[in-house]
């Protein structure tokens, strides 16, 4: 990559993934992981280009099939006309800081499909199985012009119900054998969850775990009670079943329209991605790393002299 190439200016890079340029897809999300000071330019020259793409997350415990199961519904997508962007956050080491980002590996069919574009991110030790940047990162291919965009989750088990927040679906995975359907309840799954999904129907014991999700779910208050959440059996690498996944994401995202849901939504996603961009330019303004007055009030804490709530009130006063 040449210096010229580099300083391509944020404008033309937008112009360029919206013409299907996916080099300038992939600058555009790098600026966003890496937090480019040109993060903000950035965010302005996508949003007259943002909100058309539908959101699908793919979420569920490690093993039950997700990577699998996303491959088939880009191919199930592709075969409808469909443009998809895929954005698969691998987890990331704790102790090296890397991630093998070996979702990108296992969706190698789709490698040459110029309808398609595959982006890992790593967690970078966020929870809630999502990366920090996957909100803008989105925006980057829901302005490219991505119909559908699917955002597999890290796979790190109960805890991943963040991206019901980032999505306008959610697609969860379970299979039998794994007492996924028990989880599911204790987990809070069930209320994040558009779409069930068994997966691996092939084996013993699909037919009851999704028995055992039926009735769990029917005794479920979700908020939503137009929209009765559908329970599919698929075996992703025989791509049977996928195709009535997409018929249901479809029929879901036609609902969330009727209904006024997806704007509600939408807007709820956009409160907090605010809330959070202020809350980071509040912490970075009010650093107290290496501030005197911290290290005379835990003095005087750990002395006995106060206690840890009267001595954040003085520090918030005296800033």
């Amino acid at each position: 990559m040449t210096g010229s190439s580099r300083a391509t200016p944020v404008a033309d890079l937008v112009q360029q993934a919206r013409d299907g340029q996916p080099r300038a897809v992939a600058r555009l999300i790098s600026l966003v992981e890496d937090r480019s000071p040109a993060l903000r330019e950035v965010s302005a020259a996508l949003s007259p280009w943002v909100g058309s793409a539908h959101i699908v997350g793919v979420t569920g415990s490690p093993g039950v099939g997700k990577s699998t199961s996303t491959s088939a519904l880009v191919a199930a997508l592709r075969a409808q006309g469909k443009r998809v962007g895929v954005l698969a956050v691998d987890p990331t080491s704790p102790f090296s800081g890397g991630a093998l980002l070996g979702d990108r590996v296992r969706m190698q069919d789709h490698a040459l499909d110029e309808g398609v574009y595959i982006r890992s991110m790593a967690s970078r030790g966020h929870l809630g199985g999502l990366s920090a940047t996957a909100p803008q990162a989105l925006r980057v291919l829901d302005a490219a012009g991505c119909d559908v965009v699917l955002v597999e989750t890290v796979g790190v088990g109960q805890s991943e119900v963040e991206v019901a927040g980032l999505a306008d679906t959610t697609l969860v995975l379970l299979a039998p054998g794994m007492g996924d359907g028990i989880q599911a309840a204790k987990a809070g799954i069930l209320e994040i969850g558009d779409v069930f999904v068994v997966n691996k129907a092939d084996r013993d014991g699909a037919a009851a775990t999704r028995r055992e999700l039926r009735s769990v779910i029917s005794m479920t208050d979700r908020g939503d009670g137009a929209w009765k959440p559908p329970i599919l059996l698929t075996t992703a690498t025989t791509g049977e079943g996928v195709a009535e996944v997409v018929d249901e994401i479809l029929a879901h995202r036609a609902h969330l329209e009727e209904s006024g849901e997806l704007r509600r939504r939408r807007l709820a996603r956009t409160r907090r991605e605010i809330e959070a961009l202020a809350l980071t330019e509040v912490r970075s303004r009010f650093s107290l790393s290496g501030d005197a007055r911290l290290d005379t009030l835990a003095e005087q804490v750990l002395a006995g002299d106060s206690d840890p709530f009267a001595a954040a009130d003085t520090l918030v006063e005296s800033l």
